[in-house]
Order: structure tokens, then sequence, then C-alpha cells
């Protein structure tokens, strides 16, 4: 049992490895693209600190699954981290748990929210909402913390969430996974991961179709 579960870990890391391959690939032509609230396609600065930002539902995945991983990776791999991540990716687009953020209201929600302190706090250039778990690309704003901003956008949204589900409990799983973005090559690909992820999780057939998403904000305010 140990073995096909190992098997099956295996496999959701090397579909989103393969994923995110296709993605550089079709970015090999550098050509910025984004969201920006001002109105001009956002860029990549040296002089800021650009964080891909990755969080999630409480009950997106069992933690048992995950300490399972842990464990076997502790042995297993040379690169824990990089393999644990790819193996989390995979297993969220199967939709485990309530998904509470296929509810539009929730959706609509979290993403006001992120919105809300866009330029103020942070500076967010790409984000997608799926039925389980969060995507964003921002670079934190001078005096403010990553943790501080993930403390403050999960604070509100799950106590506004709960409200709207007539619930209580932990709404968002309390970590979260974030990775620096090394330069702009690096930054047009994570755009892109994002912004695609709907569509590999076979939710849409292109990822301006998804409407809480950074690609379906832009393209309406290309057809404005």
């Amino acid at each position: 049992m140990k073995r096909s579960r190992c098997w099956s870990a295996g496999i959701l890391a090397r579909t989103e490895r393969a994923a995110r391959k296709r993605v550089i690939e079709m970015t090999n032509d550098y050509k910025p693209t984004g969201w920006h609230s001002r109105g001009y396609l956002p860029h990549f600065d040296a002089g800021e600190v650009f964080q891909s930002i990755t969080f999630r539902l409480a009950d997106s995945m069992p933690q048992t699954l995950l300490e399972q991983w842990k464990h076997d990776l502790a042995t297993e791999s040379a690169d824990f981290e990089e393999e644990l991540h790819w193996r989390i990716e995979g297993y969220l687009d199967r939709g485990y748990g309530a998904c509470y953020l296929s509810n539009a209201r929730i959706a609509n929600l979290v993403q006001k929210a992120l919105l809300h302190f866009d330029r103020e706090r942070y500076r967010l250039s790409a984000w997608v909402l799926m039925p389980n778990h969060v995507h964003l690309l921002a670079a934190p704003c001078h005096a403010y913390s990553l943790s501080d901003i993930m403390h403050s956008i999960k604070s509100y949204t799950s106590q506004q969430a709960n409200k709207i589900l007539g619930r209580k409990g932990r709404f968002w799983f309390e970590d979260y996974f974030d990775r620096y973005i090394r330069n702009a090559k690096h930054f047009e690909n994570a755009v892109s991961y994002i912004e695609s992820n709907p569509v590999r999780a076979g939710l849409c057939s292109a990822a301006s179709e998804w409407r809480f998403g950074s690609a379906w904000l832009r393209a309406q305010s290309l057809q404005a």
C-alpha cells in the first residue's frame, strides 16, 4: 500500500513538473503579460522582491497524507522541498475537500480582498483562485512583510467567508508556500503558470475564461 501511495505521489509531482516545463517552453519569446491596476503591464524590477505564493483551504488535503509524504521524501529525495511542492500542487488540483472557493460569493470576496491593497501593501501582478487554493505573484511594498500581508488577507477573508457560509472553525490552512522570483524570465514563467492553472485542472479551455483570476480581468480591461 505504501509503495502504491508513493507511486501515485510521484505521478502527481512529475505531471506538475511537466506542466511547468510546457509553460516555460511557451514563454521562450519574452513578452510581458499580467495584470496591473494602473493600466500598464507589470514588469520585473530587480529592486523589488517578487514572490510566487500558494495558500490553501484547511481541508484541501489530509494532514496524514502530507506527513506521510514528508516522511517518505526525507529518505527518498535529495530535493525534499521541491518534490514536496510539486506533489502538493498536483494534489490540490484534484479538488479535495469542501472547495469553498468554487462558491462565487466566496471567490469574489477573496478576489476583492486581494485587489484592495494592491499598490498600497504589495504589487500584485498575477493571481488565480482555484476551488480549494489560491496562487499569487506579488512584491511586498516597503514596510510590509509577506507574513503580515498573508495574515491580514487570510484573517479578514476567513471571518467573512465563515459568515457567508454560516460556519465556524478554521477556513485556511495556517501555512503558505512562497518562492522568490529570480529574474525577468522566471517572473514571466510564474505569471503563465499561475494563470493557466484552471486550464491544467480541466476547469476551462482558456485562462481568460476563468472569472477569478488576473487573466480574466486583464481580458475584460482590454475589451473595454
